[in-house]
């Protein structure tokens, strides 16, 4: 399950630790999502993510056409 937090992140030009600081997600976490090795991601960090991305959850976490 490759969830496209990397993705998105990475089209905006912002690094792992921007996003910490945009989301209040820990960069540990973040890491972890974008690698595949957390994949039972809470729905505050979910919300938190979309936020910090300015996207929706279920582009980033649901939709895995493409």
């Amino acid at each position: 399950m490759g969830f496209k937090v990397k993705e998105i992140r990475e089209s905006k030009g912002m690094t792992q630790e921007e996003l910490e600081e945009k989301s209040g997600i820990s960069r540990q976490t973040i890491s972890a999502i974008e690698n595949g090795k957390k994949t039972d991601v809470k729905s505050g960090t979910m919300i938190a993510l979309a936020r910090a991305l300015g996207a929706s959850i279920d582009e980033i976490f649901f939709d895995q056409a493409g």
